[in-house]
């Protein structure tokens, strides 16, 4: 149980209330710098975590359900942080670019609902090659978003980061209709 893999995806979980904090105060820019870099080591443990399971020959029942639990806790956690800190004129996603968040974050919810669902009548619900450039489009954005807090400055960085976050619900929704029709058919 407490394999590398597994200690990894249990580290991300823990790691997310340092994250909060660091994103915490919108005006502290070294907050968001450090908040950047714990995020990229977060990211790269979801990478590993995976890998190391594979390669080993370690994957397990614990690390097939914390994985997509770690990663939503994170998803969450930054995209409510990102939301809702606010500091004079420092804001990091705000206005229309709210639904973007929102249709990612409804997806999540809508998708674990699904799988588990679908876990009960034994039916599994493979990961697409689209849902995979889904998340990596949603990691570039809110690693930029993060980013973007650290280095208000370069106001390229955040737009890189929002137009990554609109791609990132376009394929959102795409992937959330193909699991939902997919899901459609194992029900009653």
């Amino acid at each position: 149980m407490l394999s590398l893999p597994n200690l990894l995806t249990l580290s991300r979980i823990v790691a997310v209330p340092a994250l909060v904090a660091l994103l915490w105060w919108p005006s502290w820019h070294t907050g968001f710098g450090l908040a950047f870099a714990l995020y990229c080591l977060m990211g790269l443990t979801d990478y590993f975590d995976g890998y190391l399971a594979r390669a080993q020959g370690t994957v397990s029942k614990l690390g097939v359900f914390l994985d997509p639990i770690a990663d939503k806790i994170m998803v969450a956690a930054v995209i409510l942080m990102l939301v809702g800190t606010r500091h004079n004129d420092i804001a990091v996603i705000t206005g229309v670019h709210i639904i973007a968040a929102l249709i990612i974050l409804l997806r999540e919810i809508a998708v674990s609902g699904l799988r588990e669902f679908l876990a009960g009548l034994q039916v599994s619900l493979p990961v697409s090659r689209l849902a995979k450039w889904k998340t990596a489009l949603q990691l570039v954005s809110f690693g930029a978003l993060i980013l973007a807090g650290a280095l208000p400055a370069l106001g390229w960085i955040k737009l890189v980061g929002l137009v990554s976050l609109w791609g990132a619900a376009a394929l959102t929704l795409v992937t959330g209709w193909d699991y939902l029709r997919a899901g459609l058919r194992h029900m009653d």
